[in-house]
């Protein structure tokens, strides 16, 4: 039986990554300045790309719960990066942990769609 509250959660998230993407796509040095990674610019370029593919790949694949899963793996690379901008000589660091804590709650909501959804 297909949980319709879980799929649509599943397609605002490829919604989600998609305009997130196009975020970190084109707003790369923008973004990694307001965060204090300015050395990370073609990284956060990267991920852009990484979050358009996961949200097509979202709904490319229907129910499946394999894309909400990429997207987890792409929240926990997301950490790691911006742990390196909580520093406590990074000038941005508030900032940082206010993107820190948004990408906490995100791959919340990651975690239970990908779980409510078929493998």
């Amino acid at each position: 039986m297909r949980n319709c509250k879980a799929y649509g959660r599943a397609r605002g998230l490829g919604w989600f990554s998609i305009g997130l993407g196009l975020v970190e796509l084109f707003g790369a040095r923008r973004l990694a300045r307001a965060l204090g990674l300015e050395d990370r610019v073609r990284l956060v370029r990267m991920y852009g790309l990484r979050e358009i593919a996961t949200g097509i790949g979202i709904f490319a694949s229907g129910e499946s719960a394999t894309w909400l899963w990429a997207r987890v793996a792409g929240d926990a690379l997301d950490l790691m990066t911006l742990a390196t901008a909580l520093r406590p000589d990074n000038a941005k660091r508030g900032t940082a942990v206010f993107a820190a804590s948004n990408v906490l709650a995100v791959t919340a909501l990651d975690v239970l769609t990908a779980r409510q959804l078929p493998a």
